[in-house]
Order: C-alpha cells, then structure tokens, then sequence
C-alpha cells in the first residue's frame, strides 16, 4: 500500500490543493500519469473538475486522465490514482458502476499509489458510513475500497455553533459506533493527513485528531503519530 490521505482540497487563504504539492511530489516519485476519478464532483462536470484538478497537480508533474473518459479495463495504463472530494454518495455509486472499485483495489494491492481527499479518503475506507455528505443518490450499498482497516472522518471538527441543536460530530460518530462497536473510527481535521506505507499508517498536519472506539472516550492525537503498523 502506498497511499496519500487528506481531509481537505482547499487551504484557509482560499488556495486549492498547494497545501499537499510537495505530498503529492512525494507520493508520485517519478509517475506521471494519473487517473483522476471526478465522481463526486455534483455542481461542475467531470470535465471541468478534472481540469481544474490537472492545474492545480501541474507543477507536480502529473498528467491526468478522466476516469469517465475511460474504462476500467485501462486500469494498467495509469501509474497513480487520484479520487477527487465532492459527494462521497455519488462517487461510490459511478465508481462502482462503471467498475472502478475492483480494477482500483486492484491495482493499489499490486503498488500503485492512491491519493484521495475528503469523499476521495472515505473511498479507501471500508465503508462510506463516516462521510459528512447528504445521501443524495443510492450508491448500491456502503462497501468502499478497504484499503485501510480505519473508517476515516474528514473535515473532523467538533464545534457547534450557538443556538444550534443538532448533534455535534463526536455524537453521531458515537451514534455510528454503537452500530458498528468492531470499527475505529479517525476524525481528520482539515489541513491534517495520513501516509500509508504498506500496512503502516501515519497521522501528519499540524492539528490533532482524534481516535474513536466504541465503549472507550475519545483520544486526541497530536501529529506526527503512527495510528497502525
């Protein structure tokens, strides 16, 4: 496994995705060619957010190729994939439609990079059931990818503003744990990451995050801080 987890695309100044060029850098090596997988992008076409993903990864050195101008049977032209944020329900839906997610698990397990942020990073969970988005289409079943064992929270923040009486994030996060009391979960706030090398996982950015089990309190974690492996 080689895999590069974000909670976010776009930084506070407003700038999308420079935060993560030298990750990215990292992650590629010497790869070039990547497949971009514009599902979850909803209010902008797969062609247009592919293209402003291939502007932003530019000065990475990396060439990106639709994954809705292709098939899934192309998977071996591609030296890295990358899963772009949006609505985490409707990328699983075209993903596992249109084939990607086995040809993908595949090729991860065999060494390709992965890069995904927000519904990009829920995607290489076990499930999608940790994403923060709207059900706005049915994704033919919660199973995602799998590629680490941890269901992931991006965006992770456990405000509430005042005078709102929903629940906070840390409760319905419980909420997901009492269902499901075998899964960790990992609250990733935005500017944080994980670094997966094979079946090591490393927690980096410069906030905390914090650990979720069910029947235990919740743990902050400081960065940098190895969550497996």
């Amino acid at each position: 496994m080689n895999l590069l987890l974000l909670s976010n695309s776009r930084s506070p100044d407003g700038s999308y995705l420079t935060h993560a060029t030298d990750l990215v850098r990292e992650l590629a090596g010497t790869r070039t060619k990547a497949l971009f997988l514009p599902f979850a992008g909803v209010t902008t076409t797969f062609d247009e957010y592919t293209d402003k993903v291939q502007q932003a990864l530019a000065p990475a050195g990396l060439v990106l190729t639709g994954a809705h101008t292709v098939k899934a049977t192309d998977i071996g032209r591609f030296e890295l994939v990358i899963v772009g944020g949006g609505n985490t329900f409707q990328l699983l839906r075209e993903s596992r439609q249109r084939g990607w997610l086995r040809a993908i698990r595949n090729a991860v397990a065999a060494g390709t990079p992965y890069m995904g942020w927000s519904a990009g990073a829920n995607l290489a969970c076990p499930t999608i059931c940790t994403t923060n988005d709207m059900p706005i289409t049915d994704p033919g079943g919660f199973e995602a990818l799998g590629l680490i064992d941890l269901q992931l929270n991006p965006h992770y923040n456990n405000a509430l503003p005042p005078g709102h009486q929903g629940e906070t994030r840390d409760q319905r996060i419980a909420e997901f744990l009492v269902a499901n009391p075998d899964t960790t979960v990992f609250g990733l706030p935005e500017g944080d990451w994980l670094r997966v090398r094979g079946q090591q996982i490393r927690f980096e950015g410069p906030f905390p995050g914090r650990l979720f089990t069910a029947g235990q309190p919740s743990t902050d974690i400081a960065a940098p801080a190895t969550l497996a492996g």
